[in-house]
């Protein structure tokens, strides 16, 4: 049975919580939310207060040592996102225990766990630091390097962010890369990625001049996974559909996994005023309605997208 309602993961751990705003994706974060919830209840690990300029009640950075030895006891496989109420590489976390979750990871190969972070360059500097051909990572690990059972992802929610996340993503030592493109607040084209001056396809596709737009020479992904998602909760903003299809179209093309996680608080309806010149009613296109998360439903263009990327290791639901 999974423990989450994370449409890709099965299992949530988090042997850190309390985490800062960074972005404009983090201005209606869940877990500031659930913290501050926890706190109330008496929740050991939420009675940290962070500062109330970038954080909130019960959402101050902690370390729970206490957790590391969770995944242990887990008998079957899991497919577990790591610190859903928190961010592994932030600042405030040492690089001791960062080290520490990692070689637990290393020790628990059965299972598959799935890190995100907003904090790309310290995740590149650690991963890369800890590289073996620089040298040895601070634990004992004698098996391959990066962890297979590791996944690496960034938030990407516009393009801004993406120019800037995602090639130091690609920097960084990883198994599997993905993207977790929620909240969704603008177009992304990662086709086009600037990067030290120059575009790059983060899809690994070769961009070349066409009439009808990118052409893809069939070269491997760098990215592996992306995911997509509006945004829900008080102070949700509309994701609209057109940047949704446009991140499927883009993954589709190059052969990249793709997960259409949820439309969020908003539907999209045909939109349309009535002309009092013309006395006739005008389409105006597709207009955002606000509705619960679950009548927004998951399914884009009359099917959901359950995509993962082919190394997944087979873990139970």
């Amino acid at each position: 049975m999974a423990d989450t309602k994370i449409e890709w993961a099965t299992h949530v751990w988090n042997p850190t919580t309390g985490c800062d705003r960074v972005s404009a994706g983090c201005d209606n974060c869940y877990a500031l939310t659930m913290a501050k919830r926890l706190k109330g209840m008496g929740a050991e690990k939420y009675q940290r207060d962070g500062d109330p300029k970038t954080s909130g009640p019960g959402f101050g950075v902690s370390e729970h040592r206490g957790t590391l030895n969770e995944p242990f006891g887990w008998r079957k496989p899991r497919r577990v996102f790591v610190n859903s109420m928190s961010d592994l590489f932030h600042e405030s976390v040492s690089e001791s225990f960062i080290a520490q979750v990692f070689a637990t990871m290393a020790s628990t190969p059965q299972h598959t766990y799935m890190i995100l972070t907003k904090r790309h360059a310290r995740m590149r500097s650690l991963l890369r630091k800890w590289a073996p051909i620089t040298g040895a990572p601070p634990w004992v690990h004698t098996g391959p390097w990066p962890l297979p059972n590791v996944w690496l992802g960034v938030s990407v929610e516009d393009q801004r962010w993406a120019d800037v996340r995602v090639p130091a993503l690609l920097e960084t030592p990883a198994a599997v890369r993905f993207l977790s493109c929620e909240p969704l607040l603008g177009p992304v084209d990662l086709r086009n990625l600037a990067r030290g001056g120059a575009l790059v396809d983060c899809l690994g596709g070769d961009v070349k001049s066409a009439s009808d737009g990118v052409v893809y020479t069939g070269a491997p992904s760098v990215i592996d996974w992306v995911i997509v998602g509006g945004e829900s909760g008080p102070g949700a903003r509309p994701m609209h559909p057109a940047w949704a299809r446009s991140l499927r179209d883009q993954c589709v093309t190059a052969g990249v996994a793709f997960h259409f996680k949820q439309w969020g608080a908003y539907r999209w309806i045909a939109g349309s005023r009535w002309n009092a010149e013309t006395a006739c009613w005008e389409d105006h296109g597709s207009i955002p309605e606000r509705v619960s998360k679950k009548l927004s439903g998951r399914e884009l263009d009359g099917r959901t997208w359950d995509e993962f990327p082919a190394a997944q290791s087979a873990v139970s639901a």
